[in-house]
């Protein structure tokens, strides 16, 4: 089957890479792609189709936070990644994040966002506005 490539997200300093899930036998492919982007944690989003020891092994952190393909992210996964970033990108300005669902379709086709999603995104609160500064003393904020 073939997978579509990673896509990097850039806005200000922060980074991040939305990929397909792999399987097992995709792995070492998987962990070239994250490494060239400077990958130093993953976000699983769904359910592990993976072993996810190799990747740690490379020094990539790996966090599960599955939720229902297809719907909103619940509260605690939003808080989660709020958390995250927040962390991640003061401590490690211009560093990657990865993220990935079950397929990855969505960043590649049109009309890929359903209505329970958009509804989501129509109605999302910010919760934060995250300010930090990359390696070059450039300010960025994500809410």
């Amino acid at each position: 089957m073939n997978r579509p490539a990673p896509v990097e997200i850039s806005y200000d300093c922060l980074r991040f890479l939305i990929t397909h899930n792999p399987t097992n036998a995709q792995l070492g492919r998987f962990i070239e792609d994250l490494k060239a982007f400077g990958v130093n944690t993953l976000v699983r989003v769904c359910a592990a189709t993976y072993d996810k020891t190799p990747v740690e092994q490379e020094g990539i952190q790996v966090l599960d936070w599955p939720f229902d393909d297809g719907s909103a992210p619940p509260d605690q996964v939003v808080d989660d990644w709020l958390s995250l970033l927040q962390t991640k990108f003061r401590e490690e300005p211009g560093s990657c994040v990865a993220v990935h669902c079950v397929a990855g379709l969505g960043r590649k086709r049109r009309g890929a966002l359903n209505a329970k999603q958009l509804h989501y995104l129509e109605s999302y609160k910010p919760k934060l506005c995250l300010r930090s500064k990359d390696a070059n003393g450039q300010s960025c904020c994500i809410q």
